[in-house]
């Protein structure tokens, strides 16, 4: 990832202007690093699950759409909407019984095994992990909305030079940052479940071992 999708981009636009490219080449040329981390990740998994097919839609889209475009500031900003659009969906899929995080979260977490997808699967009745799930999801939301409107502000004060440093670092240390959140809130959810159930079996347990009253 920090090869392909953050210093390909910024060493291919900068061979690219130097050799003579306008600007607008240059920026189509510097999305072949992400292109291929995707097309890799898809060879080495051997199958294309639904996060894979998600990445590979949102490049393949953007790729379309980018030839679209003659104007420089446009085509970054083009990138920046894909990124809101991106939050939007995932705070509209807060309240539904399959928010974002929870689909992404059941990639990562089951590796695409029948028996851990329905662990994974079942863990959705409980009130806690529902709630962990959601909460996550807004967090996604919000973050990735935010840093859109930062990147679309910084398209139209920064040379499109900068910018394109800006488009392959911010995005990058934006999800790393919300990665190691989710990796932590997941952890001490999974312990705060864990330390419920215990409690939750003491308690029966205890019951069972009280005698019944007698007259």
């Amino acid at each position: 990832m920090a090869v392909l999708d953050i210093a390909a981009p910024i060493v291919v636009y900068g061979v690219a202007s130097g050799a003579g490219l306008g600007d607008v080449p240059a920026l189509l040329l510097s999305a072949i690093g992400p292109a291929v981390n995707a097309v890799i990740s898809v060879v080495v998994r051997g199958r294309i699950d639904e996060f894979s097919a998600f990445i590979l839609t949102i490049i393949i889209v953007g790729a379309a759409t980018s030839l679209l475009f003659s104007d420089a500031r446009l085509l970054l900003l083009k990138e920046s909407v894909v990124t809101g659009v991106l939050g939007l969906l995932f705070l509209a899929s807060v309240p539904t019984n399959r928010p974002a995080i929870f689909l992404f979260g059941r990639r990562f977490a089951t590796n695409g095994d029948p028996e851990r997808i329905a662990w994974w699967n079942g863990l959705w009745q409980f009130p806690l992990f529902r709630r962990t799930q959601r909460l996550m999801t807004t967090m996604w939301g919000v973050g990735l909305l935010g840093e859109a409107v930062v990147r679309i502000v910084l398209t139209y004060q920064l040379p499109v030079a900068t910018m394109v440093v800006v488009n392959a670092v911010v995005p990058a240390v934006v999800i790393g940052v919300l990665v190691v959140a989710t990796f932590i809130w997941g952890k001490r959810a999974g312990k705060a479940g864990e330390a419920r159930a215990a409690a939750a079996a003491q308690a029966t347990y205890g019951r069972k071992a009280v005698p019944p009253a007698t007259a």
